[in-house]
């Protein structure tokens, strides 16, 4: 096969690759829900769920938010529990939070209305140069690149540029690049195109070149055989796997549940009682141990429910269900962060995923809270 160097025809000026990407993408756009208008809050809201989760997955997400909080007033007038209970299922529930604290700074600085310059989005809780500099260029046509995964991809392969993207002065060489070829009055068009080239066309590993409606003004097609080489990929850590035991503790037909802390994995959501298993102890130990550290209580004989597994960002986690009833039984008092709940109630609250999977372990078919799952998806540059 001859080189493509000999095949793709010669390279053009950047602002050539820009009209030419733009109008590809005026007609070949897929018609997400996102984009039927230019609603900052819209925007916002749906440039926080792609963070982490694929597009054809953030769909009913966002549909799901929408359709609860229509308005940043809405959203700021609702309890955190609301938010993050029509949110279960998107994972990363960090972002629910950032979003909601958000929404309560908007309407009270700013009256309900987005900022409209990168810099003072930035000063939102959860926004970060990308999420801002997407609101500004797609809501408000500031003349700024939003540059996320697709973005440093689809650069690096224009240029061939062999950087680590990880390095703050790659980024700036690719941001760069990417500015250089922004249409005059197209920031968010430009931005959302990219958007699409890397979802679509230019993808990680197998890219579709020979479709691509800008391959004349990329370097890694017209001068390699393999363009999927660019950027350079950093290998990929282990995951760390977790053993922990966990407790459904009952007392008159009610279940123990409680609530995470604030902020970190999971904060705000409930579960129930349990954790690591130390080493050499066994499960059935554990979940007795936890389940007196973490409340004071203590339970019957623990029936062995199986084991529950699922997979986080960061580490995979397996974990021991057993089930018993309190004992001794005295009378139910609240606690702080606790509450006893009827089994059929549990999918009322916001739970994560592993506990809705141990719910539908112990419950009937068709009496656990719908399933869902969490994808990853673009990640911040």
């Amino acid at each position: 096969m001859p080189p493509r160097a000999a095949r793709a025809p010669r390279p053009r000026r950047a602002s050539e690759t820009g009209r030419a990407l733009v109008r590809w993408f005026r007609s070949e756009r897929r018609p997400l829900p996102w984009r039927r208008d230019r609603d900052p809050y819209r925007i916002w809201v749906a440039e926080v769920i792609l963070q982490q989760t694929r597009v054809a997955q953030a769909v009913p997400y966002y549909d799901r938010f929408l359709a609860a909080f229509p308005t940043v007033r809405a959203l700021a007038a609702a309890r955190l529990a609301e938010v993050l209970k029509v949110w279960q299922g998107a994972g990363y529930y960090a972002r629910a939070r950032h979003l909601h604290a958000a929404a309560r700074l908007v309407q009270q600085r700013y009256g309900g209305a987005l900022p409209h310059e990168a810099p003072e989005l930035e000063r939102l809780p959860g926004i970060g140069p990308y999420i801002a500099r997407a609101i500004a260029s797609l809501a408000f046509s500031a003349p700024v690149v939003a540059l996320e995964a697709n973005g440093l991809r689809v650069a690096a392969r224009w240029t061939r540029d062999g950087g680590d993207v990880r390095r703050p002065s790659v980024r700036r060489r690719l941001e760069a690049t990417l500015a250089r070829t922004i249409p005059p009055g197209m920031a968010g068009e430009f931005n959302e195109a990219i958007m699409e080239l890397g979802e679509t066309i230019c993808r990680p590993r197998d890219p579709r070149c020979e479709s691509c409606p800008v391959a004349f003004g990329c370097r890694a097609y017209r001068e390699t055989d393999e363009p999927a080489r660019w950027p350079r990929r950093r290998s990929r850590a282990r995951r760390p796997h977790v053993r922990a035991a966990v407790v459904v503790l009952s007392d008159r037909g009610r279940w123990l549940l409680q609530r995470r802390p604030p902020s970190g994995l999971l904060g705000g959501l409930y579960e129930f009682p349990g954790g690591k298993i130390g080493p050499g102890e066994r499960p059935v130990a554990a979940a007795r141990r936890e389940l007196r550290e973490e409340t004071g209580l203590e339970a019957g004989p623990l029936r062995d429910r199986g084991v529950v597994r699922h997979a986080y960002s960061h580490f995979t986690v397996e974990l021991h269900v057993f089930e018993g009833a309190r004992y001794p039984r005295r009378p139910l008092t609240p606690a702080h962060g606790r509450r006893w709940v009827r089994p059929q109630d549990v999918a009322r609250l916001p739970i994560p995923k592993a506990t809705e999977k141990i719910v539908r372990l112990l419950l009937p078919a068709g009496r656990a809270s719908p399933d869902s799952e969490s994808h990853r998806g673009r990640t911040r540059a």
